[in-house]
């Protein structure tokens, strides 16, 4: 992995990037909710943020397992294969279907949760960027 690789990498950068993938797609199953909220028949969806949170979570575990357990000498490189990474490729896994009655307020209020949630994590990764950018750009 490349220096740049390794220092993006280390960053909350790709964390940020999965919620941010997160919430969008939550976005469209929300809004599809409220679409169809008057469809008869119509089993309402979402992708549970719980089971989000704990993959992620346990994906940064896993990140950052082996430079912790590594001796600082220890020439073996990190694993390949980034975990966090992973969360988006199977967000199917995290669909779960709801068969109550669940009100047109209700989504809307999940929808408006996840859009903060959404904007929270592209705030917080714009300050990333800008940080790196200054460090980047910063003479010696």
């Amino acid at each position: 992995m490349s220096l740049y690789g390794s220092l993006f990498r280390s960053t909350t950068i790709p964390v940020l990037q999965q919620t941010i993938n997160f919430s969008e797609e939550r976005h469209a199953v929300l809004a599809g909710n409220i679409a169809n909220v008057d469809t008869p028949g119509y089993e309402f969806r979402d992708l549970s943020v719980e089971d989000f949170q704990q993959r992620l979570q346990e994906a940064i575990r896993q990140r950052d397992e082996p430079a912790q357990s590594r001796s600082p000498g220890d020439p073996s490189p990190p694993p390949a294969e980034d975990p966090v990474a992973e969360i988006a490729e199977h967000p199917h896994t995290i669909l779960h279907h709801d068969k109550s009655n669940v009100s047109l307020e209700n989504e809307v209020t999940e929808m408006v949760k996840n859009q903060m949630q959404h904007n929270l994590a592209l705030t917080i990764m714009t300050s990333q960027f800008r940080l790196l950018q200054t460090a980047i750009s910063e003479k010696v």
